[in-house]
């Protein structure tokens, strides 16, 4: 295989982390989720606790923080500080491009389809679900009833919008973004990793 960068962005109930894992065994690369978070505490000296907790504690816009931190509150320009949002942020996008830079890999979320971009060797996958598949998973994980798993899945979702929306501008699983989006609920886990990797050998990065 060439070298390749899959990176998976997934809605929650879309199995990421089961597709990701299954993926990288079977093309005998390593896969980078939670690791990604241990890697960037290391870099940045902040807590894997609050790097794992930053999607869901974003708020307000980072372009607008960003240009509010360098005044203080007389209007004086003074120096500049960078939020601690954007600390872990950068942090973990570092981490990303180096994984990126050393060989093939799969890497879950946090915004990887952006930074990757441009890179040639990279293949951004989105993964989703159907709206009672996601459901019953909320239902089971968080041990909700049907109403308040609903407002747990409007609440995930709205995290993970934020946050991508926050840091790169760019509106969260939108298909022409992506190389490719999977309706797992369709064809299951396993379904999407033989997918995947048929796409591969359709785009010629596998023989």
């Amino acid at each position: 295989m060439k070298k390749t960068i899959i990176a998976i962005s997934r809605a929650y109930g879309a199995h990421g982390t089961v597709v990701g894992s299954r993926l990288a065994a079977k093309l005998g690369i390593p896969m980078f989720d939670r690791k990604i978070i241990d890697l960037a505490s290391e870099k940045s000296g902040l807590s894997p606790d609050y790097i794992g907790k930053l999607e869901e504690n974003v708020t307000g816009s980072f372009l607008f923080n960003l240009a509010a931190s360098s005044y203080n509150m007389h209007g004086f320009h003074r120096s500049y500080d960078v939020p601690m949002s954007y600390t872990a942020f950068s942090a973990q996008a570092n981490v990303i491009q180096e994984i990126a830079k050393k060989g093939s890999a799969v890497i879950i979320g946090r915004c990887s389809d952006y930074l990757l971009r441009d890179d040639p060797d990279c293949v951004r996958v989105f993964l989703y679900a159907e709206a009672q598949d996601r459901l019953e998973q909320c239902k089971a994980e968080y041990k909700l009833d049907d109403r308040a798993a609903e407002q747990q899945l409007k609440k995930l979702d709205r995290s993970r919008s934020n946050y991508y929306k926050n840091f790169t501008g760019e509106n969260w699983g939108e298909a022409m973004s992506h190389d490719l989006s999977i309706n797992v609920t369709k064809i299951g886990a396993e379904g999407a990793v033989d997918l995947i990797l048929q796409y591969l050998k359709m785009a010629g990065r596998m023989e």
